[in-house]
């Protein structure tokens, strides 16, 4: 499969596991996003007070990667990614609701659509393209409490997986 969005963590060769915080994009709250060895790569920025709900994905060196952010006329649950060159990455979109399962689509505009269906109490969750898993994201690998991780298959950004991840996050504990 072909990776898409930019080349900020992409690794061709292996698997990547990153740790997670639950109910990390609380507006307002910033935290470090680990590797599996607890070293900080990633950064979430989440900027409070703003018409909007608004998160900045920024790598270890501090440079901003991409921008989570609230559309504010929308019809049915939708976010937006986009660069740091403010290029749109991504639209996530909650697809179908029941009680246990919640679908988001999530569009790419140079690259294949995703689909994330998963266990909003669980807090479970796989991102398919094209019917093949490239990201699964799992609160019961980790005895911590309130952490969960995000396992990235090679050859994808992962920053942008993570970028949709903590989206999916904002979208699943809205209210």
């Amino acid at each position: 499969m072909k990776p898409f969005g930019g080349r900020e963590g992409y690794d061709e060769e292996k698997k990547h596991i990153y740790l997670m915080h639950e109910k990390l994009v609380a507006l307002g709250d910033d935290y470090w996003i680990e590797n599996e060895e607890g070293k900080r790569e990633f950064y979430i920025d989440g900027k409070a007070f703003r018409l909007r709900n608004t998160l900045i994905l920024k790598d270890a060196q501090g440079r901003d990667l991409y921008k989570i952010q609230e559309r504010l006329l929308k019809i049915r649950d939708t976010m937006d990614i986009k660069r740091a060159d403010n290029g749109l990455a991504a639209t996530i979109k909650k697809a179908l609701i029941n009680i246990l399962r919640d679908t988001w689509k999530v569009e790419i505009p140079d690259g294949p659509e995703m689909e994330i269906k998963g266990d909003i109490l669980d807090h479970e969750y796989r991102i398919d393209v094209e019917g093949e898993k490239i990201a699964e994201i799992s609160k019961k690998w980790f005895h911590i409490r309130d952490t969960y991780g995000v396992e990235i298959e090679p050859g994808h950004d992962n920053a942008l997986i993570l970028a949709i991840t903590a989206t999916l996050d904002q979208m699943a504990h809205e209210d």
